[in-house]
C-alpha cells in the first residue's frame, strides 16, 4: 500500500503539466441513460500504447474524469474536479490524515479490555495479531484502491452506486451512515464510563444526561469549524492519548510473567463479546473515504496514510494488552471497559491513573469527530450525487456540511441512551450488510472496469481479490449468526427503512416536494439516477434539431 503507482492510461486521464492549462478535449459522446451504459462503449484503440508511457504520480496533475466509456467523461469536454474538491476550502495532508483514520478505526487501547474478559489474554492477543491479516488490511487496501479510483465525498456509496446501481448506492449509504451514527453514541458512553470513578454522579440520571448533550454541542462546534481543525486536534489528542500507555508498558516491563499471556478456558469463552469487540475495535477502515474529496492529492496521500495507520493500529492495541495482562495477576471479571485507569494505577500510581482517564476522555473527543466528520461528509457527498435533497449539500462559512453535521450530532443524542454492549452488536450487524456491497462492489468494478483510472490497484488479479474476500466474508457470517435476537431484528428493522426510504425519496422528487440536484462537476461513475435526470434536462434545454 505505500507504493502506489499511477497506472491511469493516457486516453483515460487527462494529463498536462501542473504549470500548463488544460487544452480542450473532443466532445463527450451523447449522454445515455441506465448502471450499464458506460460498459456497452469501447476505449480508444490507442489506450494500450499510452498506458506504457504514463507519467509516474507526482510529474504531471491528473483529473478526477470518471469511468472510461461512461457518458459524460468530461464537462463541457474537458475534465473538471468536484465541486467539493473546491481551492477555497483547505485540504488534509498526510499527517492529520493519519490521525483521522487511527481515530475512525481505533483512537487508542480504550474498549478492548472486554475481549480479556470473554476470552482471557491468549485469545485476546491472537485476535488481535490475526484480526488485522483477515479483515483490516483487506479492508483498507479496498478502501485505497476504490478510495482513488472515486476521490469524491460520497466515498463508498459512489463505489457501489457504480458497480450496482443508485438503488444499491442509497442502500449503502443508509446502513453505513446509521452504522456510524450509533458508532458515535458509543464514545459519550466510554466517556462517561471512564470518569465515574471519580465523578460517581456521571454514572446515570439527569447528570449523565447533561453531560452527553454538552459533550455532543462541544464536539460538533469542532467539526463545524472545519476539517483543518479536526486534523490537527486529532494530532495533538492522539499524541496524548498514546503516551500515557508507552509509559506503562515501560513500568511494566520488570512485572512481566510471559506465561501469564497464555492464560486460556476454551470452556468459559463468550465468543459473541469476544468476537464483537474484535470486529468494533478493527474495522471502519473504510470510513475514510467519504472525506476523499477533502484530501490532498488523494491518489497518492490516501493509500500511504491508510498504510501508516494500520501499523499504528495494530501496535496500539498489542503494546497495552501485552502490558496490562503480563504484569498483573489475571481476574477476568475486571477486565471491562475502563479497566486499563485500574490498571494504571496498580503500575504506576494514582497520577498514572489520571493520566490515562485524561487520555480516555480526549481520545473519545477525537473518536468523536473524526466519526462525525465521516457521517457528515457521507450525507453531502450522496446529496451532491442526487441521492439526498439539495440541502443536504449545503456548506458553512468554513466549508463544512452543516446539516449533515446536525442530522449526525441529532442521532448521536437519541442513541446515547444504549448501553456499550448492545451499541457494539447494533453497529456490527449493520456495519457487516454494507461490507458486503463493498466486497461486491470491489470485484465487480474490477470485472467490469478494468481499465479505469485506479492511482493505487491493489496488487492481485481478479481471482486473487476474491480470495483475499473469503476470510472477511466468513467472519461476517460468524458475526451475524452469533448476534441476538433483539439486535438482529432492531438491524434488520433498521435496513427495511432504507429499502423504502429511497422510493419514497424518488417520489418525493417527482412530485417536486423537495428540490434534488446533481453537482455537474462531479464526473460520470457509469449509473443512471441523477446524470440521467441531468441529461435529459439538458435536452429539454438544448432540444436536437
Amino acid at each position: 500500500m505505500g507504493d502506489a503507482r499511477s497506472e491511469v492510461p493516457l486516453a483515460v486521464l487527462h494529463e498536462r503539466p501542473a504549470s500548463t492549462a488544460a487544452s480542450p478535449a473532443p466532445a463527450p459522446p451523447p449522454a445515455t441513460s441506465g448502471s450499464d451504459a458506460g460498459q456497452q462503449e469501447k476505449l480508444p484503440q490507442n489506450t494500450a500504447s499510452a498506458a506504457s508511457t504514463a507519467p509516474t504520480m507526482g510529474e504531471f496533475s491528473t483529473d478526477y474524469r470518471g469511468l472510461p466509456g461512461s457518458n459524460g467523461d468530461a464537462i463541457n469536454g474537458v475534465a473538471s474536479a468536484p465541486a467539493s474538491s473546491s481551492s477555497s476550502v483547505r485540504k488534509v495532508s498526510i499527517v492529520p490524515l493519519i490521525f483521522l483514520i487511527f481515530y475512525e478505526v481505533s483512537g487508542g487501547p480504550f474498549g478492548v479490555e472486554d475481549s480479556v474478559g470473554a476470552a482471557g489474554p491468549l485469545l485476546a492477543i491472537a485476535g488481535f495479531l490475526f484480526l488485522p491479516v483477515i479483515w483490516s488490511i483487506p479492508e483498507a487496501l479496498i478502501t485505497a484502491e476504490l478510495g482513488t479510483m472515486f476521490p469524491e465525498n460520497g466515498g463508498y456509496v459512489v463505489w457501489v452506486a457504480s458497480a450496482l446501481g443508485p438503488y444499491w448506492g442509497f442502500q449503502q449509504g443508509w446502513m453505513k451512515w446509521l452504522s456510524g451514527v450509533i458508532d458515535n453514541a458509543l464514545y459519550p458512553v466510554l466517556f462517561l464510563d471512564y470518569l465515574k470513578s471519580a465523578v460517581p454522579a456521571l454514572a446515570g440520571g439527569p447528570p449523565r444526561a447533561f453531560a452527553v448533550l454538552g459533550l455532543t454541542a462541544v464536539l460538533t462546534l469542532l467539526n463545524f469549524r472545519g476539517l483543518t481543525v479536526v486534523g490537527w486536534v486529532a494530532i495533538c489528542l492522539g499524541v496524548f492519548s498514546v503516551l500515557p500507555f508507552f509509559v506503562m508498558g515501560l513500568i511494566s516491563l520488570p512485572k512481566l510473567r510471559p506465561a501469564r499471556w497464555l492464560a486460556v478456558d476454551l470452556k468459559n469463552v463468550d465468543w459473541n463479546l469476544y468476537l464483537n469487540t474484535l470486529f468494533w475495535n478493527l474495522n471502519y477502515w473504510d470510513s475514510i473515504s467519504t472525506l476523499s474529496g477533502e484530501v490532498e492529492n488523494p491518489g497518492k496521500t490516501l493509500p500511504k496514510a491508510l498504510f501508516y495507520a494500520v501499523v499504528f493500529v495494530i501496535v496500539g492495541y498489542l503494546y497495552p494488552l501485552l502490558a496490562g495482562t503480563g504484569a498483573v495477576p489475571l481476574d477476568r471479571s475486571q477486565w471491562t471497559d475502563g479497566y486499563f485507569a485500574d490498571l494504571a494505577k496498580l503500575l504506576g500510581g494514582a497520577w498514572l491513573m489520571w493520566w490515562v482517564q485524561a487520555a480516555a476522555a480526549l481520545s473519545n473527543m477525537g473518536m468523536f469527530v473524526a466519526e462525525m466528520s465521516s457521517d457528515s461528509y457521507q450525507l453531502l457527498g450522496m446529496a451532491e450525487r442526487g441521492m439526498l435533497p439539495s440541502f443536504f449539500a449545503r456548506r458553512s462559512r468554513y466549508g463544512t456540511p452543516l446539516v449533515g453535521i446536525l442530522f449526525s450530532a441529532s442521532g448521536v443524542v437519541l442513541l446515547s441512551s444504549m448501553s456499550f454492549q448492545e451499541i457494539v452488536a447494533a453497529e456490527n450487524f449493520l456495519y457487516c450488510f454494507g461490507m458486503v456491497l463493498e466486497f461486491i462492489a470491489f470485484v465487480l468494478l474490477r470485472v467490469r472496469r478494468p481499465d479505469a483510472p485506479r492511482p493505487y490497484r491493489v496488487p492481485l488479479g481478479t481471482a486473487g481479490c476474491v480470495a483475499m474476500l473469503v476470510p472477511p466474508t466468513a467472519l461476517i457470517v460468524v458475526v451475524l449468526a452469533l448476534s441476538t435476537l433483539k439486535v438482529a431484528m432492531v438491524s434488520l428493522g433498521a435496513v427495511a427503512v432504507g429499502l423504502v426510504l429511497q422510493p419514497m425519496l424518488r417520489l418525493v422528487e417527482k412530485k417536486g416536494w423537495l428540490r434534488f440536484d446533481v453537482n455537474e462537476d462531479l464526473p460520470d461513475i457509469g449509473v443512471g439516477g441523477g446524470h440521467a435526470h441531468a441529461a435529459a434536462a439538458a435536452a429539454d434545454e438544448h432540444p436536437a434539431p
